[in-house]
């Protein structure tokens, strides 16, 4: 192994835990990439580990963590936080990969050897969104990959967000654990009242640096539609990468198999050429 791996914890601008692993290359060839989960995920599902891994055997130090409203706790696997779940926002997420980006520019994180002012941004589903904004805020960011992104906040109804409403919370079901966790109106809050600033086609219009866009045909929790749209905002600036027949996590599953899935293979190597062409 040509890196190692260096748990980390910050706060959030809400004072929650900001859990995270610095994966440090032995000899860094580029600067820091942050990596941002999704909805209902964590910083150590399926193919998180094994991403961060290849991009610093590729000499990028590669950062991995849980958003603080994650609701995953100190143990890394079991959702114990709920309620910092039942309060997450995107805007929140927004805040916490700020808190997230400033640390590595800085070179506060352990395992890191100095400051960059170049950073590369990878997201993963309504991480992929979230990653879009941030890229769009932060001039920082010369680098950005998306997989299987969503392309609106608008993820439900009218029907749907006047029961919510009704009812004063959303409920949700985790597929891998069947935990049900509850989701407050602080969410249908913040997607009304930050529309603008939580655009994230108009922030990829925004965008003036290389943008990788990988999205599985076969996606049915993000549909392909969403990426195309993602692609079409970027206009030159943008790659796409449309993986025929893949899913949402490009075949990956938590744990991981022991073998590594095709799709996720190439969308791995995807991944680092882009970085390695776009930061170094």
């Amino acid at each position: 192994m040509t890196h190692s791996v260096h748990p980390f914890r910050l706060q959030s601008a809400e004072g929650l835990p900001l859990r995270g692993d610095l994966h440090a290359p032995v000899a860094p060839a580029g600067p820091p990439v942050l990596i941002v989960h999704g909805f209902k995920g964590f910083k150590d599902w399926g193919f998180m580990p094994v991403l961060a891994a290849r991009l610093a055997e590729a000499g990028f130090p590669a950062c991995r963590f849980n958003l603080s409203g994650s609701g995953v706790g100190d143990d890394d696997e079991r959702f114990g936080e709920p309620a910092n779940f039942e309060r997450n926002t995107y805007s929140k997420e927004q805040a916490d990969i700020a808190t997230l980006l400033d640390a590595l520019a800085a070179g506060a994180l352990p395992g890191l050897q100095g400051s960059s002012e170049r950073l590369g941004l990878l997201g993963h589903s309504r991480g992929g969104g979230g990653a879009i904004l941030a890229a769009a805020r932060d001039a920082r960011v010369r680098g950005l990959v998306t997989w299987a992104a969503i392309g609106t906040v608008q993820r439900y109804d009218d029907a749907a967000r006047a029961d919510w409403r009704r009812r004063g919370y959303h409920r949700v079901t985790n597929g891998r654990t069947g935990d049900v966790f509850d989701i407050g109106t602080a969410a249908l809050d913040d997607v009304e009242q930050n529309a603008a600033a939580l655009d994230i086609l108009a922030a990829a219009r925004r965008l003036e640096i290389p943008t990788l866009v990988v999205h599985g045909t076969a996606d049915d929790s993000v549909p392909f539609a969403e990426g195309e749209a993602i692609a079409a905002a970027l206009g030159e600036r943008g790659r796409f990468l449309p993986m025929p027949g893949a899913g949402h996590t490009f075949g990956a599953a938590h744990p991981m198999p022991a073998a590594l899935p095709p799709d996720l293979d190439r969308v791995l190597k995807a991944t680092v050429e882009h970085f390695s062409r776009t930061l170094r």
